[in-house]
């Protein structure tokens, strides 16, 4: 039900954003270092995130609604909090967008506006997950298990100050990197639309593994302590195909850009998975061509303050290879491609991480 009413919502909600946007003069205004051949999208409708969110939104709450009207069971404490992780990071996103149409230019807020909007969201978000209750009856942000679960620290001490604030130090982090790796990787048509829709679908089966083999299930096996696992998976699998149908108006050559307001949430809402599964190194595997971007764009900002020459020809990577003479189809293409194979790769350690822990490979 989730992903059939998150498809409808996106397949037919982005065309009656993209009129309003049009309306509203609400158009993207590109770089003018960048790719020359960008200059032709100026004015291509932004803000597409609006319907990523609205269509993940209401396909969770439409199985949300219907199991409670069923089984009288309520929302999951975990899944309302990615889900506010992503509305709250989309927001600040929107802000951002909406700073770059009043300014017409491609700068919206400020570096240090950017960065201290994300340090409260993330500080609210790291805050309520030690103390919303869920169903399993574990805070969010506590119960880690494995190297694979939980491989920074344990939270069976949550009740510790310093605890405390070792996670929510840890939950800035994460949301702050993961928000920005999505927004630098949102530079092409459907490059940042579609590696995210295969990221999360990696996440679908994560998080549906995790409570197949829920602690008390009864399955035989290793026993995650994970809280709520099935929401988590079931939003997971509304983002994958809200990214899917968001990719038809997004392809080359895109009728509306996410924008801010898409990656932030996007951003914003894998970070929250992996805090929620208890997955954070194992995110670096799956969202692998986000750290590839990231680091691209570290690395040459770095190596030119301290050299004054550039690495690459422009960061972040999927320019420098359009600079090379790639088409940008072929840069999507090929980063999806590049995507997918960490996916695999990111399930194939989490199985194997089972595997090792139910003795099967003994």
């Amino acid at each position: 039900m989730g992903i059939v009413v998150s498809l409808v919502v996106v397949i037919t909600g982005t065309p009656l954003l993209i009129r309003l946007v049009h309306r509203l003069h609400y158009g993207q205004y590109i770089r003018q270092d960048g790719p020359q051949s960008h200059l032709v999208k100026r004015g291509t409708p932004t803000m597409g995130g609006v319907a990523i969110i609205a269509s993940i939104v209401l396909g969770w709450g439409s199985s949300a609604l219907y199991r409670y009207l069923h089984t009288g069971e309520a929302p999951s404490g975990s899944a309302l909090l990615v889900i506010f992780a992503m509305i709250s990071m989309g927001a600040l996103g929107f802000i951002d967008d909406f700073a770059k149409v009043r300014k017409r230019q491609n700068l919206g807020l400020s570096v240090g506006a950017k960065f201290a909007g994300q340090f409260v969201l993330a500080t609210i978000y790291a805050v309520l997950a030690l103390l919303v209750p869920t169903k399993s009856g574990f805070p969010s942000a506590q119960a880690g298990m494995s190297f694979i679960e939980r491989p920074f620290f344990s939270f069976a001490f949550a009740g510790n100050a310093l605890a405390i604030v070792l996670f929510v130090i840890w939950a800035n982090f994460l949301m702050t990197a993961w928000t920005n790796a999505v927004n630098l990787t949102d530079g092409l048509d459907g490059l940042a639309s579609g590696s995210s829709m295969i990221a999360f679908a990696g996440y679908t089966f994560i998080a549906f593994w995790e409570s197949y083999h829920l602690k008390g299930a009864g399955h035989e096996g290793y026993a995650y302590a994970v809280s709520d696992p099935l929401d988590l998976s079931i939003i997971a699998a509304c983002a994958a195909v809200a990214c899917f149908g968001f990719l038809w108006f997004n392809s080359n050559p895109a009728t509306i850009f996410m924008g801010d307001t898409g990656s932030l949430a996007l951003g914003g809402l894998f970070a929250a998975m992996s805090i929620a599964t208890h997955t954070e190194f194992l995110a670096v595997i799956l969202g692998g061509l986000f750290v590839i971007e990231t680091f691209s764009d570290i690395i040459q900002v770095g190596c030119f303050k301290l050299t004054h020459r550039r690495v690459f020809k422009m960061a972040p990577i999927h320019h420098h290879f359009e600079m090379l003479g790639w088409s940008e189809t072929k840069v999507v293409v090929r980063f999806w491609m590049i995507e997918f194979m960490f996916v695999l790769v990111g399930l194939m350690t989490f199985y194997a991480d089972w595997a090792g822990r139910s003795g099967l490979l003994l």
